[in-house]
């Protein structure tokens, strides 16, 4: 248990961090499951639609440092490539 008052204060910032970065992520994968969805119902212009959530979702993600920069790139590549392979397969 801290003792000190800078210590106390410590561990409430980082329970708020955490609450904080806790919702974050929630929402990021909400918004990814909806985008699968969308892609799942073969409704290619909601999952342009949620595509786009979703990246501004990463993009303030990583600016928080919740989520590194690469990752969420990486994870922004991979959700794009599903789509773009979605549509291709419909298309042929």
């Amino acid at each position: 248990m801290a003792h000190s008052l800078s210590s106390k204060k410590r561990i409430r910032q980082n329970q708020a961090a955490k609450a904080r970065n806790t919702a974050r992520k929630s929402a990021l994968k909400t918004q990814i499951r909806k985008f699968e969805d969308a892609l799942k119902a073969q409704d290619f212009a909601r999952a342009e639609q949620e595509l786009r959530l979703v990246s501004k979702r990463f993009d303030q993600a990583s600016m928080t440092s919740v989520l590194h920069k690469n990752a969420a790139a990486r994870q922004k590549s991979r959700l794009t490539r599903k789509l773009n392979a979605a549509q291709a397969k419909q298309n042929a």
